[in-house]
């Protein structure tokens, strides 16, 4: 997902996204350090989206740019 799309949505939704991709990622280093993994680069596709969430939740809460409205959606 490319930042201006997570920046279109509400702060929910991004802390929602979050915890899947964190519980994803999770399943994945289980499934990695238990068995074979048919894409191992998904770990660190994972790993890059979370730190892009990561950082326009910080974006949010510092001012430095807007997330989208909640009332919006």
């Amino acid at each position: 997902m490319k930042p201006r799309q997570i920046r279109d949505l509400t702060t929910e939704e991004i802390l929602q996204r979050k915890r899947d991709l964190e519980e994803e990622l999770f399943n994945l280093r289980l499934r990695r350090s238990t068995q074979y993994l048919d894409n191992p680069l998904k770990v660190r596709t994972l790993r890059r989206e979370l730190a892009r969430l990561n950082t326009i939740l910080k974006e949010g809460e510092r001012g430095i740019r807007e997330i989208a409205a909640n009332s919006e959606k």
